[in-house]
C-alpha cells in the first residue's frame, strides 16, 4: 500500500487515485531565463522517480510540466541579450530538454507553455472577477486572498503573519493599488516596451500563480491526483494556485501535494540563481557522467535535504559503478552459463519486496537503494560461481534493471566492438595463454587508448567502454 506524505495535511496518506489505474500529476516546471541549475534538477529528478515507480506499481501517469515563458526575469534577460521574449524562451526550452535527456529523465506527457494559454488565463481571471474574488486596479487585476477562507493552510501561516510580511515587501506604488497587502496579481499592466497582450483590462501580461492553474485545470481537470515542486513554492505559488483554482471552480484543487527538500552547498545555504551559489547541469555534465549526476541526485529521500560537494559526488559515483559492475559482471556470464536450477529466484523476490516496502512509505529511495545493495551483493556472488543457471542470472539482472531503472540507471547489454578492436582483445587473451605478457600488455595499453578498458575474471576477460 503506497503512503504519500501530503504537505497539506502534514500527515502520511494512503495513495488513492481519482481514476483506478491511473494517476494525474503536474510538477512546476522552470522560468526558461537560464540553464537549469542542480536544484532545479532535484526537482526534476525527483518527481521523474516518482512517475516511474507509479509506473512500475503499474499505473498509467499523465504527467504535465509548464514551462514560465514570460515573466520579469525573462523581459530583463531579452533586453540583455537584446532579443525577444520568446527567442530567450525558445533558446533555453532547448537546452532544458538536451540537459533532462543527459539525465535520462522522462519527457513530460505535455509541456504547456504560459505564452500559448494567454486566452485561457484570461477567461480564467475574468471568472474570478465575475465571481468577486478579484478586481482590477488601473489595469492590474489582483486577488483577493482574504476572501479565499482556507488561505495560508498549505503553508501553515495565518492571516495576520501574511499581512505583516507583504506590507513589508511591497513598494507603495503596489501598495496603493492593492486593497489589502496579502493581494496578488494575476494580470499586470504593460510597462513601455514590454510583451503585451489586449486584455479587458487593458495591455498587459500575465502574474506568475495564474499560469499553473490554469494549464494544470486544462490537461488534467479541475481536480488532480498529484500536484509536485520545490518546497519554496509552497508559499506563495502553491498557495496562491488553490486559493485561485477552488475559487473558480467551486472544487477541491488537488489531492497530494508533494514538495522536494533544497540543494545545499557550503554552510547548508540553498542554492539558487538569486543567491549566485549555483550550478548548472549544462556546465557539470561536461565533467562528470549525467548517469552519476542522476544517481547523485535520486538517492536521497525527496524531502530531505541533498548537499551538493565534490565528496558527495564521488560517493554517488562509487555506489553507481558498484550497481553497473555487478550488473555486467553477472552479464558477461550468461554466454557459459549450464549450470542446474536453483533457489534464485526466492532471494530476489524477498529483495524485491523489502524494495517495495521501502518505496510503498513516501517514496523511500534510501531504504530502496539499501535493498538494490543487496541484489548487487547477490548478483556479485552468483557470478563468482564456478556453474550459474541462465534463467537464475537472467532472473537476477533483470530485476536489478527494473529497480535501478526506477533511479533512472540503464544498463545496456551488449556492447559492439567493431572488427579491429574484437580481433584485438583475442589477440591478447592468445597472448596471456601462451604467458606472453609483453605482447599482453601491450595489446591492453593499445586498447585502453581506444576507450576498451578490460577485466580479467576467473571465468574470462570482460571489457567495457571507459566512461
Amino acid at each position: 500500500m503506497l503512503k504519500i506524505f501530503n504537505t497539506l495535511t502534514r500527515e502520511k496518506e494512503e495513495f488513492k487515485s481519482i481514476t483506478p489505474g491511473e494517476v494525474n500529476m503536474y510538477v512546476c516546471g522552470p522560468t526558461v531565463y537560464n540553464y537549469i541549475h542542480i536544484g532545479n534538477a532535484r526537482s526534476i529528478v525527483a518527481f521523474d522517480t516518482v512517475r516511474r515507480y507509479l509506473e512500475y506499481l503499474g499505473y498509467k501517469v499523465k504527467f504535465v510540466s509548464n514551462f514560465t515563458d514570460v515573466d520579469d526575469k525573462m523581459i530583463k534577460e531579452a533586453n540583455r541579450e537584446n532579443i525577444t521574449v520568446p527567442e530567450v524562451a525558445d533558446k533555453f526550452i532547448k537546452a532544458f530538454f538536451e540537459d533532462i535527456d543527459k539525465l535520462n529523465v522522462q519527457r513530460a506527457t505535455v509541456n504547456p507553455r504560459a505564452t500559448d494559454n494567454i486566452e485561457e488565463i484570461i477567461n480564467f481571471i475574468s471568472d474570478l472577477v465575475d465571481k468577486d474574488y478579484a478586481y482590477e486596479s488601473d489595469g492590474d487585476v489582483f486577488y483577493r486572498a482574504r476572501k479565499f477562507k482556507h488561505y495560508g493552510e498549505l503553508s501553515d501561516q495565518n492571516i495576520d503573519q501574511l499581512v505583516q510580511g507583504a506590507s513589508e515587501h511591497i513598494g507603495d506604488a503596489e501598495f496603493d493599488k492593492k486593497q489589502d497587502p496579502i493581494d496578488f496579481a494575476l494580470w499586470k499592466k504593460a510597462k513601455p516596451g514590454e510583451i503585451k497582450w489586449n486584455s479587458p483590462w487593458g495591455e498587459g501580461r500575465p502574474g506568475w500563480h495564474i499560469e499553473c492553474s490554469v494549464m494544470s485545470t486544462k490537461y488534467l481537470g479541475d481536480t488532480f491526483d498529484i500536484h509536485g515542486g520545490g518546497q519554496d513554492l509552497e508559499f506563495p505559488h502553491h498557495e496562491n494556485e488553490i486559493a485561485q483554482s477552488e475559487a473558480r471552480t467551486g472544487q477541491k484543487f488537488v489531492n497530494y501535494w508533494m514538495h522536494n527538500g533544497f540543494v545545499t552547498v557550503e554552510n547548508n545555504e540553498k542554492m539558487s540563481k538569486s543567491l549566485g551559489n549555483f550550478v548548472t547541469v549544462h556546465d557539470l555534465v561536461k565533467d562528470i557522467d549525467p548517469q552519476v549526476l542522476r544517481f547523485f541526485l535520486s538517492s536521497t529521500h525527496y524531502r530531505r535535504p541533498l548537499e551538493y560537494s565534490k565528496s558527495n559526488l564521488q560517493k554517488a559515483a562509487d555506489n553507481y559503478e558498484r550497481i553497473k559492475t555487478a550488473y555486467n559482471n553477472l552479464n558477461f556470464r550468461l554466454d557459459g552459463a549450464d549450470g542446474s536450477v536453483d533457489d534464485i529466484k526466492s532471494q530476489v523476490d524477498e529483495i524485491t519486496s523489502k524494495f517495495k516496502d521501502a518505496m510503498n512509505d513516501d517514496f523511500n529511495v534510501q531504504n530502496g537503494i539499501t535493498e538494490i545493495f543487496e541484489l548487487v551483493a547477490l548478483a556479485n556472488n552468483y557470478s563468482s560461481q564456478d556453474s550459474i543457471n541462465a534463467d537464475s542470472a537472467k532472473y537476477i539482472l533483470n530485476e536489478l534493471a527494473s529497480l535501478s531503472g526506477i533511479l533512472g540507471i540503464q544498463f545496456s547489454d551488449k556492447q559492439d566492438l567493431s572488427e579491429e578492436i574484437q580481433e584485438m582483445v583475442e589477440k591478447r587473451d592468445q597472448a596471456r595463454a601462451d604467458k606472453d605478457f609483453a605482447t599482453s600488455d601491450e595489446l591492453r595499453d593499445k586498447l585502453k587508448e581506444m576507450g576498451v578498458i578490460l577485466e580479467d575474471t576467473p571465468q574470462g576477460t570482460r571489457w567495457h567502454i571507459d566512461g
